[in-house]
């Protein structure tokens, strides 16, 4: 019989119920403890309940690998912090995490972003590219819509039609997401941001919006980090890329254009189906995919949606109709409270719609991962 390598899995959501149905299937994989912070007894919902626990301990003693999947930055950082320490290698889907913490992590032990999601796509199309001897200018995000300020209503309908909640459909609706994952893509594959907020340029499709990005990415003379607004286009990321001028005759056959940029796409990305590519990766002692490096430079903030006056809580950050998140330069913002430390913060100044929120505008509520960016930023 094979030995399986036990998986426990962190988070009960969309993403980790996918990755507990995909491992079903795998005979040397087996998922050993799935993490929640939710009454267990009402978790009908879930398959494989007996796989549940509220137990950080049980995780790590009977796991060999932890997938990271929640998407709440805060609660995940007690929990990657309990199993770093184990010595036990992380693979996240959990860009949230990995733009607040994830380089304290990325110092401390093994922790990787998993293909599935868009920035462990772009990720392993870069290495595919470069293995290639293309040089990659431009890390490309597809989104095909985006409003800046969705009503309740709007996010209800689309939550239930999705199947996905409702935070979660707000931030992928408002450009949170898009931020948070091209934030990270950043910092990890040694790119800037055109832009706070990033440029996303409207685009009749991926190779006419990937230029008008590697033309600022020349002008600036670095790799960018960004993405396109293309509703027609699909969902998945590209790389804008330049090769060797005597290799243009074979391009050119190879129908890639006459240069000299060219557009590589990953015209999908399958979430949990992918994880398990990075998980035997990590298994088989590969290195690390993507993390956020040890040393950022691009963080996600928070800008106002609407006024905000002293003494109001934000019941959220991520996922909220009071704030949403925008890609921004650290060193330009220093006082900038990264986004997903938001929730259950208190105004004690007034922000203005349209403005950012700093830590002199709010009183972050004490948490570990409030104390690593404070004492690491």
């Amino acid at each position: 019989m094979t030995e399986q390598t036990r998986i426990g899995v962190v988070g009960t959501g969309f993403i980790g119920r996918g990755i507990v149905m995909a491992l079903e299937n795998q005979p040397d994989l087996a998922v050993s403890h799935v993490l929640t912070n939710s009454d267990i007894s009402k978790r009908s919902d879930f398959p494989g309940k007996h796989l549940l626990t509220n137990s950080i301990d049980d995780l790590i003693s009977g796991s060999d690998l932890i997938v990271e999947c929640s998407g709440e930055a805060v609660s995940a950082t007690y929990v990657v912090d309990r199993v770093i320490k184990a010595g036990l290698p992380v693979v996240t889907m959990d860009a949230e995490l990995q733009v607040t913490t994830g380089s304290y992590f990325a110092k401390k032990g093994f922790i990787t972003e998993a293909e599935g999601d868009q920035p462990g796509c772009l990720a392993a199309l870069d290495e595919e590219a470069r293995q290639m001897g293309f040089t990659p200018r431009v890390y490309g995000n597809v989104k095909g819509y985006l409003n800046l300020n969705p009503t309740i209503e709007d996010m209800r309908f689309w939550s239930q039609k999705q199947g996905i909640s409702i935070d979660k459909t707000t931030a992928f609706t408002d450009g949170t997401k898009v931020q948070i994952e091209q934030a990270l893509v950043a910092n990890g594959l040694g790119a800037r941001i055109i832009q706070d907020g990033m440029l996303g340029p409207e685009a009749e499709d991926i190779q006419s919006g990937g230029l008008i990005l590697a033309e600022a990415a020349k002008k600036m003379g670095a790799k960018v980090s960004d993405y396109i607004l293309a509703p027609g286009a699909p969902a998945g990321v590209f790389i804008v890329a330049e090769h060797e001028e005597r290799l243009v005759p074979y391009l050119r056959y190879y129908k890639m254009g006459e240069g000299p940029w060219y557009t590589l796409v990953r015209n999908f990305h399958l979430c949990h189906l992918e994880v398990l590519k990075t998980v035997r990766r990590v298994l088989d002692g590969g290195e690390v995919l993507l993390n956020n490096s040890t040393a950022p430079t691009v963080s996600v903030g928070a800008i106002a949606k609407r006024d905000l006056e002293p003494g109001y809580v934000l019941k959220r950050g991520i996922g909220s109709f009071d704030i949403r998140g925008t890609a921004l330069s650290i060193a330009d913002n220093p006082k900038h409270v990264p986004i997903a430390l938001l929730t259950g913060a208190v105004l004690t100044e007034a922000v203005k719609a349209g403005s950012s929120i700093t830590f002199d505008d709010v009183e972050v509520p004490a948490s570990l991962a409030c104390d690593i960016w404070l004492k690491n930023n």
